[in-house]
């Protein structure tokens, strides 16, 4: 059974609110969702990446959409260890953005957008080190060597769209 971590945008996309991304790449997320409903999903026993997903997407909205559906499908399974892998994260900050687990990297430490730290850390304080899936962010892509440095992988759909994306904000610097 492999185990991976999600970040939120791919609920996002998944369900139509990333206006930036193209219906192809919102195919792929709802695509993904569906594949890791048969996955591990990392999440924190402190509630900070469920909150996150929870201010983002709503699991008790009717009719739900893909991110919904997948939201209250890992609440319904948190339970159950082969659907959801809880790990513990340690803030070291009041607002939950500079954790004990994410990797001593100055680099990363001075760069990375403090709101997707917690995906880091929780890749990080897993003991398989799962990979992040990714979809709407571009500046992922930045961020891609020296996380492997740490053996943290990135799972990256609509990889193409985020390098237009990013090759487009380089040429507007």
């Amino acid at each position: 059974m492999s185990t991976i971590v999600i970040d939120t945008n791919v609920l996002c996309v998944a369900n139509g609110i990333a206006k930036h991304m193209s219906d192809a790449c919102r195919a792929t997320c709802i695509d993904r969702l569906d594949r890791a409903r048969n996955e591990a999903v990392v999440l924190d026993r402190q509630y900070i990446i469920l909150d996150e997903y929870q201010k983002n997407v709503n699991p008790n909205k009717q009719p739900p959409g893909p991110g919904d559906a997948f939201v209250k499908h890992l609440l319904q399974n948190m339970a159950v260890q082969s659907r959801v892998s809880l790990i513990d994260l340690n803030p070291c900050d009041g607002g939950k953005t500079e954790f004990e687990e994410f990797p001593d990297n100055e680099p990363l430490r001075h760069s990375f957008d403090p709101s997707d730290r917690k995906f880091v850390a929780a890749s990080n304080a897993h003991p398989k080190k799962p990979p992040i899936v990714e979809s709407a962010d571009s500046k992922w892509l930045k961020w891609e060597k020296e996380l492997a440095k740490h053996g943290i992988r990135l799972e990256i759909l609509c990889r193409r769209e985020l390098e237009a994306f990013l090759a487009k904000k380089t040429k507007r610097k």
